[in-house]
């Protein structure tokens, strides 16, 4: 994603150029609604293009591709930040699973499974040399009313603060977070240690 990044930042010489934030934003909604185009979901996002492909052989798969999206996100001075983003994928599953009456998985079971996902997702990217500095995790809870705003300024608050991260590493006042705005601790406390959700399967297969 870095160097796709910096092949874009020499093809755009006109535009700001923070190293900080040339990293995968993986959106993380704990509702597990996934839109399948971010300019639906807020029309302050806007796609740019797509970065570079990469090729690698995996599971029996050769040439798969891998690629991220480029988008333009509008903030409330008319400031441009762009970033790759994208969902955490498995969501849509656990999502759909809820719509299945068959599944018999509830919106509860739901809210503890996508938080076992954001938790071990995280430990596995932290234990990885190889993604260090290379992503950045956006857990939210959606506002219970529509706002039509509320994923942009989500994912610009992360940008300031990675944007702060390169200006200063000492410097110790930062923007207030969104109400919505979570991370890992948050979650370990909205959720006891007795009470942690467990794999749907637990008969081995």
């Amino acid at each position: 994603v870095k160097k796709s990044m910096e092949e874009f930042s020499r093809a755009n010489p006109n535009l700001p150029a923070c190293r900080k934030t040339w990293k995968l934003h993986i959106l993380v909604p704990l509702s597990c609604d996934i839109y399948d185009d971010l300019e639906k979901a807020d029309s302050n996002i806007q796609y740019v293009t797509e970065l570079t492909e990469t090729t690698l052989a995996r599971a029996g798969i050769k040439k798969r591709v891998y690629k991220h999206s480029l988008y333009a996100i509008t903030d409330e001075e008319n400031q441009l930040w762009h970033c790759a983003v994208e969902y955490a994928t498995p969501l849509q599953t656990l999502y759909a699973m809820s719509q299945d009456e068959c599944a018999a998985f509830s919106r509860e079971e739901r809210l503890e499974q996508a938080k076992l996902f954001y938790r071990t997702l995280e430990e596995i990217l932290r234990g990885s040399k190889e993604c260090a500095d290379t992503y950045r995790l956006i857990a939210y809870e959606e506002p219970e009313e529509a706002e039509t705003r509320f994923l942009s300024r989500e994912i610009v608050w992360h940008l300031r603060q990675e944007h702060h991260e390169e200006i200063s590493v000492l410097e110790q006042s930062h923007p207030p977070s969104p109400s919505t705005a979570l991370d890992s601790a948050e979650l370990n406390l909205q959720i006891s240690v007795s009470d942690l959700p467990q794999p749907l399967r637990t008969d081995g297969f």
